[in-house]
């Protein structure tokens, strides 16, 4: 794929970006670079090769989960700077 400016302005655009000429140019070479490293990876043969789903062979142990009262209702309202009997108190911020 030949990467040219209106490639790079249609880029920036979707990327919200704002380029001057001198980083076009910039671009244009960087973009072009990067497709022909891509290239080079599709000369590969992978026949035969798993794809990777994970770097490590390590596998996530998942604890239960179950629900256990760590405080009380009562204490953590103990801490509150303004609370009625069941509530925290706090300034009102949407009119």
């Amino acid at each position: 794929m030949k990467i040219n400016k209106e490639t790079v302005r249609k880029i920036a655009h979707l990327a919200r970006l704002e380029l001057n000429e001198s980083q076009q140019e910039s671009m244009i070479s960087e973009l072009s670079e990067i497709l022909d490293w891509v290239e080079k990876l599709n000369e590969l043969d992978t026949e035969g090769v798993e794809p990777l789903i994970n770097i490590s062979g390590e596998v996530n142990r998942w604890r239960e989960d179950e629900a256990k009262l760590t405080i009380t209702h009562e204490e953590a309202l103990k801490n509150a700077p303004e609370h009625d009997d069941d509530f925290f108190i706090v300034p009102k911020v949407v009119e």
